[in-house]
């Protein structure tokens, strides 16, 4: 990000052009520093970091070529622009090629010198916040993040560290919210292909007919509707990867195209002549068995087997109920982050209800239950977080026998009378249950952390078994 006064560094051997420049720049507001050679360009730009940096090309004390060479290769966020002499054609090209961000031609015009910099300054601008929405998605999709400590887990991050910097194709099964969107990411951006694209396929979200000119691209009049030139996503996805999603749900036509150019590499734009090299590499995931799939014929052996170099099997998340507080924890640090609270304690009761809970939309639907309880949460000390189910069963109307007699007198106090209700029913569980706290929350519908919270706010003093 810049300052308020942007800073420049002009680099000119001619006393009159750093004047001028330092006269017309100050009345824009910016903060100019006046050097006269290379030399003295490069002790400055290791003193202080600057916005822009102005320099001529031909000086008694060294080049501006040299110099911009130098500082593309120290301060490369830092754009150079390059003033050359009238006529002087040869050294705009060269300074060009050589990566300078502008060029101005001498005698410099103020009109020309302020347009100059401002799209100078506003490339830098743009590059900064790209570097910065670069390190946010790897910080958000990257290695790193992902979270788990059981053997499984273990395993799969081994191999994920073996083949991401790699080319291979890659094959991820597991069923729907287990994270392999994010195990996509994390084998993009450890990969050489980081700096390129990831480009993603949802192969279920579109029709077939629409899915070739999605994944190849099409040519202007290639079909009804094809009013241009449409770059398909094998061709946004060049020196990156292309991630096909869902991949068990692309028709039967399509599977037969896109192994021709898995085995080829080549491949034309629809109602095109030209033959185009795909240059990404890819990773294609699933939540069925694709095994089963060929053998019922509803997927090709032959892609099968192409995609089938790597296969990393994400388990459900009730097969690794011990890695359950582990990703609590991390989604309750990031939910309190993201809003700027204090971070919640669980109760012990309420995470032994969560590991417990068989979580069939795996860890999706364990970060969005953790995501609900916090946009909830009172701001106390603890954290309720009631499980999917326990959610659902409080949203139902209470059945005929656990409502009171229907009476005709006016409820003076509808608080108290709600409250007097619940520790009755609270009471009468607890001695059916012989005072066993698990026993009573099963019989009343709650999980013992809600039983143990009502409890509590009621101020009931009983001797309460916990087994």
């Amino acid at each position: 990000m810049t300052s308020a006064a942007p800073s420049v560094l002009v680099v000119d051997d001619e006393a009159p052009v750093r004047t001028a420049l330092r006269v017309n720049l100050g009345k824009r507001g910016w903060d100019v520093t006046l050097v006269e050679d290379p030399v003295q360009a490069i002790d400055a730009l290791k003193r202080a970091p600057f916005d822009v940096v102005i320099t001529d090309v031909r000086m008694p004390r060294g080049s501006g070529l040299d110099l911009l060479g130098e500082v593309r290769a120290r301060w490369p966020d830092t754009p150079v622009v390059v003033m050359t002499g009238f006529g002087s054609v040869e050294d705009a090209v060269a300074a060009m090629k050589a990566g300078a961000a502008e060029y101005l031609v001498k005698p410099v015009s103020k009109d020309a010198l302020f347009v100059v910099l401002d799209r100078a300054l506003a490339q830098r601008t743009l590059r900064a916040e790209l570097v910065q929405l670069r390190r946010d998605v790897q910080e958000r999709f990257g290695f790193d993040n992902l979270v788990g400590a059981t053997p499984q887990m273990v395993s799969l991050y081994e191999t994920i560290g073996s083949v991401a910097d790699t080319d291979t194709t890659v094959l991820l099964q597991g069923p729907t919210g287990t994270g392999k969107e994010l195990l996509a990411h994390a084998l993009h951006y450890r990969s050489s292909r980081a700096r390129g694209p990831l480009i993603r396929v949802n192969c279920t979200a579109m029709p077939a007919t629409l899915m070739e000119s999605e994944l190849f691209g099409h040519e202007e009049g290639a079909f009804t509707g094809a009013v241009r030139r449409h770059i398909g996503r094998f061709e946004q996805a060049s020196g990156g990867t292309i991630f096909l999603d869902e991949i068990g749900d692309m028709d039967l036509s399509m599977q037969s195209r896109l192994l021709r150019v898995l085995e080829s590499g080549d491949f034309q734009r629809v109602g095109g002549r030209e033959t185009l090299t795909a240059d990404a590499r890819v990773i294609a995931a699933t939540h069925r068995d694709l095994k089963a799939e060929v053998r019922e014929g509803r997927f090709r052996e032959d892609l099968f087997y192409r995609l089938n170099v790597v296969t990393l099997r994400i388990p459900a998340l009730r097969d690794r109920r011990d890695d359950i507080p582990l990703l609590v924890d991390h989604f309750l640090q990031r939910e309190a982050a993201k809003r700027d609270r204090p971070l919640p304690r669980i109760p012990p009761e309420a995470m032994a209800d969560l590991v417990a809970f068989d979580w069939p939309g795996n860890v999706r639907q364990l970060e969005h239950t953790i995501e609900r309880a916090m946009i909830l949460h009172d701001g106390g000390a603890d954290l309720a977080i009631p499980t999917p189910d326990e959610e659902e069963a409080a949203s139902r109307p209470p059945e005929g026998p656990s409502l009171p007699p229907r009476s005709d007198a006016p409820v003076e106090d509808l608080p108290a009378a709600l409250e007097a209700f619940e520790r009755s029913q609270i009471l009468a569980a607890l001695a059916a249950a012989d005072g066993v706290q698990a026993e009573a929350a099963r019989q009343l519908g709650i999980s013992r952390s809600n039983l143990h919270y009502r409890l509590k706010k009621l101020g009931i003093e009983r001797q309460i078994k916990h087994g």
